[in-house]
């Protein structure tokens, strides 16, 4: 037992934070639904909350670990969710009740999944090629063009512009595997980030001249990110034509594209726990205000949101506010909680060992060659 605790005090703690905080939240939530029951609301709720994290989570991918600016995320999603919402329409036309089939909402989202990773893969291939605005111009008409493409299609493939009919998955169950969607994004996006591969990815990010230098496979590295992030956009789609009885191609406008992206920005560049709690906030945030804000009030739902948020980016990146950010974050209340001694093998770490001076003040001292004065051997004559 004892040495079962004292591997425990070895363990990372902190790579499992969000699986842990995800796996949790979505157990109690699996007991609160089945014991005293959850309003129809408040599940709807959760199901927004899990797809707008497993948007942000992926979209960071592009935009917090490689560094390049894509405002197409919406369009992605655009295509998952009417591709997989065309797949489970086509299954379920009968026998089992509608919005019950659990193979035909797990098929939807992995054909909805695939359909957006082959887009990305396509759109990547030639956009990645460009960088900045220009990347974020192509990838933002990239958005749009799949949006016209579905609001102009007939009523019998896609539904045109009415919008393609979907079953509405039942809000017991769909929730739980929101949830799990989400479990799997974290999971193969901090292993990949932890990898040699996100190494190589965040490499690019850093300096793109210098990883190339390195025999980093520029291209082959950014299309991995791109397809990766394009893939749980579709599926985030899927699931969204699930929590609805109809898709309709103007939900996946260019503004949507920006909320996910503020998701992203308000968390913290590559903070998948940020990105998580920013799109939790937002989510939460909108859906409220357009419960309570009904009528000559609804006017007011921007003015509030945007307030709520220019709060946030001021605590997040004002000067004066550094000490209280660096005392309450929450890296230094887990390592509080998950405090545990340092092992004998790294006790001899360069930033463990006590110094007088920082290591870091060290390493930026810039050593300069001074010449040598050259002083007689002996004195002159009469010095004494």
């Amino acid at each position: 037992m004892s040495k079962f605790i004292e591997s425990l005090k070895h363990i990372k703690w902190k790579h499992y934070v969000n699986y842990i905080g995800v796996g949790l939240a979505l157990i109690l939530f699996i007991i609160f639904s089945n014991t005293t029951g959850i309003k129809d609301s408040d599940l709807y709720l959760l199901e927004k909350i899990a797809i707008a994290i497993t948007l942000a989570v992926s979209l960071s991918i592009v935009v917090g670990f490689l560094g390049e600016l894509s405002l197409g995320h919406a369009g992605f999603m655009c295509i998952g969710a009417y591709i997989g919402g065309k797949v489970a329409s086509l299954i379920e036309t009968g026998g089992e009740a509608a919005g019950t089939n659990h193979f035909a909402l797990i098929l939807a989202l992995l054909v909805g999944g695939v359909a957006a990773a082959i887009c990305g893969f396509v759109v990547g291939l030639p956009a990645l090629r460009l960088k900045g605005d220009y990347l974020a111009i192509v990838t933002l008409a990239f958005g749009e063009i799949v949006r016209s493409i579905f609001q102009n299609t007939s009523k019998e493939s896609f539904g045109g512009t009415l919008g393609l009919s979907t079953p509405r998955y039942d809000k017991s169950y769909l929730f739980i595997y929101a949830f799990v969607v989400v479990l799997i994004c974290l999971a193969i996006t901090q292993n990949l980030m932890r990898s040699k591969h996100g190494r190589a990815i965040t490499s690019i990010r850093d300096n793109e001249i210098a990883a190339r230098a390195t025999g980093i496979n520029v291209t082959k590295y950014k299309l991995l990110a791109f397809v990766i992030s394009a893939f749980f956009a579709g599926i985030a789609g899927a699931l969204y034509s699930h929590s609805n009885f109809s898709v309709q191609s103007t939900q996946f406008g260019y503004n949507y594209s920006i909320e996910i992206l503020v998701m992203v920005v308000l968390g913290g560049m590559g903070n998948i726990t940020g990105s998580i709690l920013a799109a939790t906030l937002i989510t939460v945030l909108n859906l409220k205000l357009q419960t309570v804000l009904t009528g000559d009030l609804a006017v007011l739902k921007n003015l509030i949101y945007a307030i709520v948020l220019i709060i946030v980016v001021i605590y997040n990146n004002a000067p004066k506010l550094k000490p209280l950010r660096d005392k309450y974050n929450m890296k230094n209340l887990l390592s509080k909680i998950f405090k545990h001694k340092e092992s004998d093998s790294d006790s001899a770490r360069w930033d463990v060992v006590p110094t007088k001076i920082s290591m870091d003040e060290v390493l930026s001292v810039d050593l300069k060659v001074v010449e040598s004065v050259k002083t007689p051997d002996k004195a002159p004559k009469g010095d004494k």
